[in-house]
């Protein structure tokens, strides 16, 4: 009896539905965390209050991405210092994303460019008919055309699968988590609190309450980082998907991961909208639960496995 020694190939397909199912599932996670910690800070203060601060949170939750759905893009793209490039300038890359556009079947986006000698790139965008990508200009100098193209499918990819509005809802969730218990901390030390003589149920409510505030910010920053690193791999796919050639982004990967200059524009609240991280930090301790961004070498190595 034989072996086939070859390694399995993963269907692009394949790899694009199960990232979808995985993203799905820790947006439920988190949607339920913000739910569970409502539920027992509205407690902790009133009997039965659990159940009226739902309504409350996720109406801040709601506010918060309304503003961040319509305004985000503006504000990330002025902050990136990103400018709009002329309908004569760069050619090659406007080219380029006509033609990606057109094969996903959405329409053309705006294309802005960072004058930083850092590769890198990023889209953003309420929806396909407000999307806009930015590259640098250390991109377009340092890729190759087949580099180029993987790099720009990556960033449609995103577009078209919608990326934006799941990084919007999930950091306004984020958001809601960090209110919620600072608002519980801050009545807790004015004394305002709930009614401590309710025996030992109230007791309980009061434990959980507390350890929920404490650790569900921390829980929510972790789930908001796989998640961006979910869309991660998720537009990897699409992107091998949409030029057919997935050497093509794997290289550009590996270009963008050797070149070690960090993007001056970006910060920790952008990072993770880039198709790599832009600011190159060292490594650290429990690095990779904190990346906004899956390893370079994974994300090449499930390239490489496409077929």
């Amino acid at each position: 009896m034989t072996t086939d020694p070859t390694p399995a190939r993963l269907s692009i397909y394949d790899a694009a539905a199960a990232n979808r199912w995985r993203t799905l599932l820790l947006i439920a996670a988190f949607t339920a965390l913000v739910a569970l910690l409502a539920y027992f800070v509205g407690e902790y203060f009133a009997p039965g209050g659990g159940v009226a601060a739902l309504p409350f949170a996720f109406a801040i939750s709601i506010g918060g991405a309304l503003v961040s759905y319509f305004a985000g893009d503006k504000l990330i793209l002025a902050q990136s210092q990103a400018r709009e490039l002329g309908a004569s300038e760069e050619p090659q890359l406007r080219n380029i994303v006509e033609a990606l556009a057109l094969g996903l079947g959405i329409p053309t986006p705006k294309i802005y460019v960072i004058e930083d000698s850092a590769p890198n790139a990023f889209a953003t965008g309420r929806d396909p008919q407000h999307a806009s990508i930015a590259v640098t200009r250390g991109l377009l100098d340092k890729l190759d055309r087949t580099e180029l193209e993987g790099v720009i499918a990556h960033e449609l990819s995103h577009v078209g699968n919608r990326d934006i509005r799941v990084m919007v809802l999930v950091t306004v969730l984020v958001g809601t988590v960090a209110l919620l218990a600072d608002w519980m901390w801050r009545s807790m030390f004015w004394g305002r609190g709930r009614d401590r003589d309710r025996g030992g149920a109230g007791a309980i409510i009061a434990v959980i309450a507390i350890a929920l505030a404490v650790l569900t910010p921390i829980i929510a920053t972790l789930i908001q980082l796989a998640v961006s690193r979910q869309r991660e791999y998720l537009a990897d796919a699409s992107g091998a998907l949409l030029t057919r050639y997935p050497p093509g982004l794997a290289s550009a990967l590996r270009k963008i991961a050797a070149d070690k200059e960090p993007l001056e524009v970006a910060n920790k609240a952008t990072a993770s909208l880039y198709i790599a991280n832009p600011l190159k930090d060292a490594p650290a301790f429990f690095d990779h639960l904190f990346d906004t961004h899956p390893p370079i070498e994974e994300r090449i190595k499930r390239l490489e496995a496409m077929d």
